[in-house]
């Protein structure tokens, strides 16, 4: 949600803030709506005023008995609460108006994030490990024989349709390990608190953080009206929803493990074979909630804490800054870190760390008051991943894969897992 106040005192810099998103002016569109609505405002303050100078005078005509000026007095009485009604109905519409356009424009992007129009225009800058080079022609998840056993997709179409999986035997036990791997490292080693939350919420909650009106259709509804969260962002940040916070109270960083569910509405044909898109997965989330001033540095932070968990289980990664055009909406700087995955012969995506600023906390109306000041500031929000649990598993095993179909657990799991090494070719931990 963006502050009209801002937009009033800057037009030319928020159109301009647009422009970085290949959006066309808003500003005076804008304003002229936030005029009307202020001048209803003020016309109605007006004849609330008018009223109630008459209503004063009723009395005296009464008591002297002006009987003329009497009902003269009670008429305009009459008239001006009718008046007030109608100006302050006409306020309320101009209001919606300008609440629909604002909630339905992306957040503003900084100033250091690269112009473009997709992922070919996005910034490396990061890079970590050097991908292994094997004597075979490694396979995607799907294909490696120690794979094959514990990772049903036709057991889960028969319950479900596409885009699930039946996961059993040491693959879900090694999926099962990532998480809590994951999960302790973020507690122990990052200083997150964790939390478990609702999987499904009311429709305040995905309004808070941008899911809703405008992406809708990307998520499930029940049908007496809750929403399935895309991921735990959503319960996590409007932990704080409504709350004014004490300064003592920030930096507030969060974690939860939780099922995820993503109707990927605009991804047909994409990435339809195995693990890599699902209609339902897991993810361990982060999210932060700053002061203002310290929200770059934790992009940081948390970019670094997702680095860690991947540098853990060795696996190599690059990290990008998303350009403009494919960064989320609600994001004002976004850095996306990608894993390599030998099957594809690629880097694909495996966290999604942003800074919202203090886009989500207007929407949810959450504040902190600073020390030593008695008027609250809205906070700033940040969510990443760390990790999508599924697509981390794809990684340990495609990149542990073997020659012989078996796959090489990282070492850091091991302790997870009964001290078991490998998943033989046959699906057996070992």
């Amino acid at each position: 949600m963006h502050d009209i106040r801002q937009i009033r005192e800057n037009p030319a810099g928020f159109d301009a803030a647009l422009a970085m998103r290949k959006l066309a002016p808003m500003s005076p569109e804008i304003l002229k709506i936030d005029t009307a609505r202020r001048g209803k405002i003020l016309a109605a303050e007006t004849a609330q005023a008018d009223r109630n100078a008459a209503s004063k005078e009723v009395g005296a005509a009464k008591a002297r008995g002006d009987e003329a000026e009497f009902q003269r007095l009670r008429a305009l009485v009459a008239e001006k609460k009718d008046e007030i009604a109608r100006l302050e109905d006409e306020a309320r519409g101009e209001n919606d108006r300008l609440n629909e356009i604002l909630m339905g424009l992306p957040n503003l992007p900084f100033d250091d994030v690269p112009i473009g129009d997709d992922e070919a225009d996005n910034i490396e800058i990061n890079r970590w490990g050097t991908p292994r080079s094997f004597d075979f022609t490694p396979k995607e998840h799907f294909d490696i024989p120690a794979t094959t056993k514990g990772m049903d997709f036709e057991a889960a179409a028969k319950l479900s349709g596409s885009r699930f999986v039946v996961l059993s035997g040491a693959i879900v036990r090694l999926h099962r390990a990532l998480a809590q791997f994951m999960l302790d490292t973020h507690i122990n080693e990052n200083g997150l608190t964790e939390y478990w939350t609702p999987v499904l919420v009311r429709d305040e909650a995905m309004i808070g953080t941008g899911q809703l009106p405008k992406f809708a259709e990307d998520s499930y509804q029940t049908t007496n009206g809750w929403w399935m969260i895309p991921t735990s962002e959503v319960t996590l940040t409007n932990l704080v929803a409504g709350e004014i916070l004490n300064d003592s109270d920030l930096p507030r960083r969060m974690t939860a493990h939780s099922q995820c569910f993503r109707s990927e509405a605009g991804s047909a044909g994409r990435d339809t074979s195995g693990m890599l898109r699902q209609h339902q997965f897991e993810k361990v989330e982060m999210v932060s909630i700053t002061k203002p001033e310290e929200s770059r540095a934790e992009l940081d932070r948390m970019t670094g804490c997702a680095e860690r968990i991947l540098q853990s289980l060795m696996l190599p990664f690059r990290t990008v800054v998303l350009c403009t055009g494919d960064m989320g909406f609600g994001a004002r700087r976004t850095h996306d870190i990608e894993v390599w995955l030998p099957g594809q012969n690629a880097y694909r995506e495996i966290s999604s760390c942003s800074v919202c600023g203090d886009f989500q906390a207007r929407r949810m109306n959450a504040r902190y008051r600073a020390e030593g000041s008695k008027k609250p500031e809205y906070v700033h929000s940040l969510n990443g991943s760390g990790l999508a649990v599924g697509r981390c598993l794809i990684a340990v095993l495609e990149n542990g894969q073997q020659e012989d179909g078996s796959v090489w657990i990282p070492p850091a799991l091991h302790p997870y897992l009964g001290g078991k090494t490998m998943i033989s070719p046959n699906g057996a931990l070992v």
